[in-house]
């Protein structure tokens, strides 16, 4: 038989409309200072901000905004872990504005509240949580290219082979190979730089749907928070967690992408291939099996990123056909929101670390771009060009000259004269050689991204140079978050 529980709690909202009594489970069910812990500096400084703008604008006297705000600083300093988290508080907001009536008497820290909604408060500080989070993954991300594009200029005259339908297709560099994860994770860079623009927008002074009465000025606590715009309808303001969509399907696609790294890092030191091998730190051996090294920190990266989806498709869930403005469920997107951010951040590092320590087998790359006809395209390529028949002509010709040499189990230089005279085409014998040398086609393929050492090294210096921009505007934007905090930290120290 279950007890219900209804205890007497300290929740200032409660006092009025609803009494001061609520039940146990419904306390714990509702609360959510379980991941408050992620806005919680958020918060504070959003509070600040709030209070020195209600001071300037004579809505707060200065002397009672002081005493507001020099204890806001305290309970930043002290941190989370210092603080009564009382679950009947809800969340973090009335905690932190608990612990100042504590402090300093709901007289004047009553007053910290004025021209606001808890609605509008937790829309901007998930915003300031957020944009910090996204900056740093970005960080990482640079870090990751620029370790890739390292590696890459060692081998830029690795040969091995490259893939389609995960059978042999044309050879080409480990550069090369390398660079299409550059590629990749450079438009996954874009992306959050551009739904940066998007998180870094003000709704504090949106209220909790149609502003206030009181003369506030948005602008000031846009800039005191580094905000870069302001969400001008107060509605949308309290309400739009697209960015966090955003945010989150960019994640995912970025997940899709490390995913892809997992998958190869594992398929390409398997025994099979044997074209790396991964460090002893990023495997593990087998309970029974002395003899094993498992890619076993891949296999869960590759797993966790699948979680990113999840996560997305949750959050998709809980918006569809919200209706305007505020709604609690909205409160249930940030521990899915928080998960994609922590795992994607993990995972990065994790990649990295594989990457930069595995050993390349040249030897064995090499082997695998030499066997199993992989030059047979440049081979058509050079029908079409020296005997001037139609690409389409000289593909079913070299398509026949595989046919009989994999019948014959022969090369294909051994039975092209043949084929060619049946054709009446003659080919000289130095073009054939030059066709069928793997590294050769490779130097051949100087177009723009193609698998030319010249090619992929000119590619190289110009991935640094956009990594390079990429980085400087990161740090910019987080030495103002910076400067932000410091100046808001600091604000009464004259």
């Amino acid at each position: 038989m279950k007890i219900t529980v209804i205890f007497m709690n300290n929740n200032i909202l409660r006092r009025g409309r609803l009494g001061s009594s609520v039940k146990e489970d419904v306390m714990l069910y509702t609360t959510s200072l379980n991941f408050d812990k992620e806005i919680f500096e958020s918060d504070i400084l959003c509070d600040i901000a709030h209070t020195k703008m209600l001071m300037e604008k004579n809505i707060v006297s200065e002397e009672d905004g002081k005493e507001i705000i020099k204890e806001l600083i305290n309970i930043f300093k002290n941190g989370m872990e210092s603080l009564n988290l009382d679950p009947s508080l809800d969340d973090i907001h009335m905690v932190i504005e608990s612990e100042l009536i504590k402090k300093l008497g709901e007289d004047i820290a009553g007053r910290m509240h004025t021209g606001r909604s808890r609605n509008d408060e937790v829309a901007t500080d998930l915003r300031m949580a957020l944009r910090e989070k996204i900056l740093q993954i970005l960080k990482q991300l640079i870090n990751m290219e620029k370790n890739i594009l390292n590696l890459a200029m060692e081998h830029k005259e690795t040969l091995t082979i490259g893939y389609t339908h995960l059978q042999h297709a044309q050879p080409t560099t480990y550069a090369h190979h390398l660079l299409s994860y550059v590629s990749a994770i450079e438009r996954d860079i874009l992306r959050l730089l551009d739904a940066y623009k998007r998180i870094n927008i003000s709704p504090l002074g949106c209220g909790a749907m149609a502003t206030t009465g009181f003369d506030i000025d948005r602008k000031r606590t846009m800039e005191l928070l580094g905000f870069d715009a302001l969400i001008e309808n107060s509605m949308d303001g309290v309400s739009s967690r697209d960015f966090i969509v955003e945010t989150m399907s960019n994640l995912s696609i970025l997940g899709i992408n490390l995913s892809k790294i997992c998958e190869e890092l594992v398929l390409f030191s398997t025994y099979e291939f044997g074209t790396i091998t991964l460090a002893n730190e990023y495997t593990s051996t087998s309970s029974i099996m002395p003899q094993k090294k498992n890619p076993d920190v891949a296999e869960i990266a590759r797993a966790k990123l699948s979680t990113l989806n999840g996560n997305l498709v949750s959050v998709l869930t809980i918006l569809k056909a919200l209706p305007n403005t505020y709604n609690r469920d909205l409160q249930e997107i940030s521990p899915h929101l928080w998960k994609s951010v922590y795992t994607v951040s993990d995972t990065i590092n994790i990649i990295d670390g594989m990457i930069s320590t595995l050993k390349v087998n040249t030897d064995r790359m090499k082997e695998l771009a030499e066997k199993n006809y992989s030059t047979a395209t440049e081979l058509a390529d050079t029908l079409v060009r020296e005997c001037g028949i139609p690409f389409r002509t000289a593909h079913g010709i070299v398509g026949e000259v595989v046919r009989i040499a994999i019948e014959r189990n022969k090369n294909m230089d051994e039975v092209i004269d043949e084929v060619l005279n049946r054709y009446g085409l003659e080919l000289d014998k130095s073009m054939i050689e030059k066709a069928l040398n793997p590294m050769e086609n490779v130097k051949m393929r100087k177009v723009i991204g193609g698998p030319a050492p010249e090619e992929v090294e000119r590619a190289i210096y110009s991935y640094k140079e956009r990594v390079s921009n990429y980085e400087n505007e990161i740090n910019e934007k987080i030495e103002k978050i910076e400067r932000v905090k410091k100046e808001l930290l600091s604000i009464f120290n004259e």
